[in-house]
């Protein structure tokens, strides 16, 4: 058997938050957004000295004007950063009830949809977000990365395809397309398009990350640990090398019992 065929059956489920894991250094919080960095936020909630979202005061402010949309995307997506996601769900699906036309509620609501596990529903939200006349490529390429998550590949590369006219060489939408293609088990256009993002934008972690696990999955394991190792303190890139080495020992195994 190939070293490539063993992803063939692997389902996006399992290895996306797998590669979160990788990324994220094994931090817990493993949404989509964690994985692809799929669908940009445009605001930013207030955060503390430490750069950690100021919970206490989002809430209060949520609870003093839950009507304000503006508000309730901005505590939406720190309930989404701090790992509260059924609370980002709530609060951004009582949202689009008051305001069922806001599109970046919309698209707030998806995404958080998204990283609760609801793929289809959050898929549908996301939808409703833009239109054929007025495409956002953040939403196409969230689309697409839901799309992976249930598993229709080509589908999702469409949408990708569509981002990349809007903003061509953009790197969070190529890396999304290069974990499209890495889950079809294509690896070499799937290193091809990841490299394209890391040329464009090497300090993105989930990049390097995402490139990385395709080159230890062609064998390459040394570049793989040299790439998620760049520019880190020594304990984080031992953590990210040992989550590496793991991932990659997990997909060894599954081809070993087929």
């Amino acid at each position: 058997m190939s070293k490539r065929s063993f992803l063939a059956s692997s389902p996006a489920r399992f290895l996306l938050p797998a590669l979160a894991v990788l990324a994220l250094g094994g931090c817990q919080t493993t949404g989509l957004e964690d994985v692809t960095g799929a669908l940009g936020g445009k605001s930013e909630p207030a955060a503390t000295a430490d750069g950690r979202p100021d919970m206490d005061g989002l809430r209060e402010r949520y609870r003093a004007r839950p009507s304000d949309p503006n508000i309730a995307l901005d505590y939406g997506k720190a309930l989404r950063e701090s790992g509260q996601r059924a609370q980002a769900v709530a609060v951004m699906e009582q949202a689009v009830l008051a305001h069922p036309s806001n599109k970046a509620l919309l698209a707030g609501y998806g995404r958080a949809l998204a990283d609760n596990g609801n793929f289809q529903q959050a898929f549908d939200v996301l939808s409703r977000a833009h239109t054929p006349e007025d495409p956002d490529w953040h939403i196409l390429s969230a689309q697409g990365a839901v799309l992976d998550q249930l598993g229709r590949n080509e589908e999702a590369q469409q949408y990708y395809a569509t981002a990349l006219k809007i903003v061509p060489d953009e790197p969070s939408v190529l890396s999304n397309l290069g974990l499209s293609y890495m889950l079809q088990n294509n690896l070499p256009k799937a290193e091809q398009v990841l490299g394209r993002a890391y040329q464009r934008n090497q300090n993105n972690t989930r990049i390097r990350a995402n490139l990385a696990l395709v080159l230890g999955l062609e064998g390459r394991e040394s570049e793989a640990e040299i790439l998620v190792k760049a520019d880190l303190p020594p304990d984080q890139a031992a953590a990210k090398v040992t989550a590496l080495r793991q991932l990659l020992s997990k997909k060894q195994q599954q081809r070993a019992e087929k």
